[in-house]
């Protein structure tokens, strides 16, 4: 996934001379030509540095590339994530492989489930990506598993790693199971993320996903794998509500998911607080808020009764990729809201700095006084909600 937007001065290597080089060159191209010179190379550099697992470098790179502006951090940024999750295996008749994330998402009064998928759910599942997502004539490999955030590859080198692996599945068109010891324990949140992650490999040239057949389209996909892979999916969530969203390329896949899931953690806070207070959205009130670092980081927004100022819920909402103050993210927020059924939201102008509570670490919200609260649930409702309610 892309850097971050905060740049860290890092001392440069030959490495990471030739990867700036080569992706200004790449940058100032003036020719489709050109671009596929650079481009051949660059990925060749790209791939050394995944082969030597030298995440440090690439992630150097990156952040130099950020701070200098320009099209080169993009161009180094898709590159490495293509070299990541794509492979052009040496077999006759010639493939292409793409490493592809299938995102939901859920929420739910307990605990989120992920871990292992059962072989028949496993089989069920990949009917319903051949036939909705994926061109006739490619063929996939599955991971065992449903993957929370937490557990996902951490740096690029991992994510190759699993390409690598699920590659050889895909050309198979056979499964891979996942070795469970040393995963990260999954936090409990009200709303979250989970992934099935696999590869789809397909004849060089030809479709690979479903919306690139002449008579195929994303909205349909979705509409279809929303429908029937719903379905084959509940099963694994049990007491969850659950919005599916289109399986893609993996990096490509976790940053929809990453917005999509702002706007669904809104609207389940909304809910859950429905439930478990017993009240009607209009009886909430949201504040939202401003907080900075060094510079804009998130807003956060405290929920709390109209007929009270303590705040029994807090959702953040973070900053993604290139988006800073001049996005009109508060009206965003504030729609949500809205459509949700709130009736009084409270905007507050001032910079609040990034706190969090010393004894839990829990983030503060905004309270409708405009000062930071940390969100406690009545008594009587605590007992039976989330641990972690960000």
């Amino acid at each position: 996934m892309k850097r971050n937007r905060f740049s860290r001065r890092s001392k440069q290597n030959p490495a990471t001379e030739e990867l700036v080089r080569l992706t200004a060159n790449l940058a100032q191209s003036s020719s489709r030509i050109e671009d596929e010179f650079w481009l051949k190379r660059l990925a060749a550099a790209v791939d050394r540095l995944l082969a030597d697992a030298d995440d440090a470098t690439l992630n150097g790179t990156l952040d130099h590339l950020y701070g200098a502006g320009g099209r080169a951090y993009d161009e180094l940024a898709d590159m490495v994530e293509s070299c990541c999750e794509s492979r052009r295996p040496d077999t006759t008749p010639a493939q292409d492989v793409v490493l592809f994330a299938a995102p939901l998402l859920a929420w739910s009064r307990f605990v989120i489930p992920s871990g292992p998928i059962a072989l028949d759910q496993l089989a069920t599942l990949r009917v319903h990506l051949q036939a909705h997502i994926f061109a006739a004539d490619a063929k996939i490999g599955l991971v065992d598993y449903l993957w929370s955030p937490d557990q996902l590859p951490q740096g690029y080198s991992e994510t190759a790693q699993l390409t690598d692996r699920l590659a050889k599945a895909a050309l198979h068109a056979k499964d891979v199971h996942l070795d469970t010891n040393g995963l990260p324990e999954t936090t409990n949140f009200l709303s979250d993320t989970r992934y099935l992650i696999g590869a789809v490999a397909a004849p060089r040239g030809a479709p690979m996903f479903r919306w690139q057949e002449d008579d195929g389209s994303r909205i349909e996909a979705l509409k279809q794998w929303r429908h029937q892979g719903g379905e084959a999916l509940r099963p694994l969530l049990p007491a969850c509500a659950m919005e599916l969203l289109l399986p893609q390329s993996y990096h490509a896949a976790a940053r929809e998911a990453d917005r999509a899931s702002r706007p669904y953690s809104l609207r389940a806070a909304v809910a859950f607080l429905q439930t478990t207070l017993n009240v009607a959205a209009s009886d909430l009130r949201a504040v939202l808020a401003p907080y900075y670092d060094r510079q804009l980081e998130e807003f956060r927004i405290g929920f709390s009764l109209n007929d009270s100022t303590d705040v029994v819920h807090g959702v953040v909402w973070p900053l993604l990729e290139a988006e800073d103050e001049a996005a009109d993210t508060p009206a965003q927020i504030e729609a949500v809201l809205r459509e949700a059924g709130l009736r009084e939201v409270i905007g507050l102008d001032h910079r609040f700095p990034m706190e969090y509570c010393d004894d839990c670490g829990a983030p503060l919200y905004p309270n409708p006084d405009g000062e930071p609260s940390h969100a406690e649930l009545p008594e009587e409702q605590a007992e039976a909600a989330p641990r972690h309610l960000h």
